[in-house]
């Protein structure tokens, strides 16, 4: 803690009196300064205490003289008498007491040198212990960081080592660790500024807290909050910044291995959809140590690239580990095992639309995976949460037809279109599908879809594009909602 003028009063041996503004030897003594110049303004960086024997000063000058040194921001005046001056001149002391300068009176026995040691003293061994202390915090940030205590534990760590709150935020506010339970409503506090940062440091407050928002080192965005109802001082700035780095480091790593793991899955849906039962499973008992009870029934999941992601994400916290294995395949995230728990969460996210299989055998899952995205087409142009494709109906007449060329036409006709929509950048098949079940009337499909009419046009044109076939013509919208339904089951 640094030195105060109260501190230095105290030190007996050098004998200095309070001559004026006793109320102000709180403050802190930055450095000591001896000049005889009128005017130092241009020499002081505020802070320090100044050090004069008076040899330009009187009763006349001393007010100017005490102005400067307050606009200056010095933290005291120490006044040598016995050489220029018996006693301080009146009208300094009456000056210093009525702006708040704390004004010393040094003896003529005591030489400026002697408060230059004593205030050199107190500095380093202030700077020494602010160095412990940031060593002390780094090494147990450190220890938590590579412990078990992960991100949650360097938040909580931190707190105490600044006897604040921390809260670690994602891209979009919302609290991903926090130091207690009771911190997490600061995260709305802080909002607007969060708005405001886009990278570096920002400093705002928090009712009774100053708030410290600094942003992670990371390609996914997140904002770490430090609150103290005391500035920050030197250590505990250090010692904010080395979390910074350690939750930057983790988080990144985090990062990098969720997402090898969520190719892992999705390179592991491929190869059951490819028939390769054996490896695939074989790699998911190594991994989690099993593999969810067959027979499987089949789940797919379509949305938007956002929401699918949210589910994933959902997932992987949940951990299901053999009782459900999850991936994703194009356009869908698809589940085997326990579906139910990947549909209450698919539910609870909004926007997602959910199709399950028949139960197939392992080695069926390719036809499985089928059903499952036909029946998850199905309820995102119905807008339903869930689709059974045991329950799809709309076969009509195309039980006359034979199935093996009904498929093969189905196919052949939607191909651009599905692998369009695999690549995320629209939704032909759902759309074509509500815009023919609406009889081509745009106000009512575009409705449906909740899209302006003018995007549902696009798409519709986009479908011409990709198959070359005219949608005025009645037969080729036959041809299309024939092909749709096959698909459908």
């Amino acid at each position: 803690m640094a030195l105060t003028l109260a501190a230095l009063v105290a030190e007996r041996p050098l004998g200095l009196r309070v001559r004026a503004a006793e109320s102000g030897l709180d403050r802190a003594i930055g450095w000591v300064h001896p000049t005889e110049l009128t005017d130092p303004q241009a020499f002081l960086e505020g802070g320090e205490l100044l050090l004069t024997t008076g040899l330009a000063l009187d009763e006349t000058t001393s007010p100017g003289y005490i102005r400067r040194l307050v606009d200056a921001g010095v933290a005291g005046l120490g006044f040598g008498v016995g050489l220029s001056h018996e006693s301080i001149p009146r009208s300094l002391v009456d000056t210093a007491e009525e702006v708040g300068l704390p004004v010393l009176e040094v003896p003529r026995k005591t030489p400026f040198i002697a408060i230059t040691r004593a205030v050199s003293r107190a500095v380093a061994a202030d700077e020494y212990a602010s160095l412990v202390r940031t060593g002390k915090g780094q090494q147990e940030l450190t220890r938590t960081a590579v412990g078990k205590g992960g991100p949650g534990g360097v938040v909580r760590k931190l707190a105490k080592l600044v006897d604040g709150w921390v809260l670690l935020l994602d891209s979009s506010g919302a609290v991903t660790e926090a130091s207690s339970a009771s911190v997490r409503p600061f995260a709305d506090a802080v909002r607007e500024d969060l708005a405001r940062l886009r990278a570096g440091t920002l400093v705002t407050v928090a009712a009774e807290y100053e708030v410290i928002l600094q942003t992670l080192d990371t390609r996914a965005r997140g904002v770490l909050a430090v609150g103290t109802r005391e500035p920050l001082d030197a250590a505990g700035q250090h010692i904010v910044n080395t979390a910074v780095s350690l939750l930057s480091l983790a988080l990144e790593q985090n990062r990098e291995h969720v997402g090898a793991l969520r190719r892992l899955r999705s390179g592991l849906c491929d190869l059951l959809a490819a028939g390769d039962t054996e490896l695939a499973t074989r790699t998911m008992k190594s991994l989690w140590g099993g593999v969810p009870e067959a027979p499987w029934s089949v789940l797919a999941v379509a949305g938007s690239v956002g929401a699918r992601r949210s589910l994933v994400d959902a997932l992987d916290a949940e951990a299901a580990g053999d009782k459900v294995f999850f991936g994703e395949s194009g356009a869908f995230v698809v589940a085997l095992g326990d579906v139910e728990t990947v549909a209450r969460q698919a539910s609870r996210i909004g926007g997602l639309y959910a199709g399950l299989s028949d139960p197939v055998s392992t080695v069926d899952f390719p036809a499985g995976l089928r059903q499952a995205k036909q029946a998850a087409e199905a309820a995102k142009a119905e807008r339903s949460s869930l689709v059974r494709f045991a329950e799809h109906a709309g076969r009509g007449f195309l039980e006359m037809v034979d199935p093996q060329a009904a498929q093969a036409f189905a196919d052949s006709l939607l191909a651009p279109l599905r692998q369009h929509d695999e690549t995320g950048r629209g939704e032909l098949v759902a759309s074509l599908t509500c815009w023919l079940e609406h009889h081509g009337h745009w106000d009512l499909a575009s409705a449906r879809l909740g899209v302006h009419r003018h995007t549902l046009r696009n798409r519709m044109r986009k479908v011409a594009e990709l198959t070359g076939r005219d949608l005025d013509s009645p037969g080729v919208r036959a041809e299309f909602w024939l092909a749709l339904q096959v698909s459908a089951g």
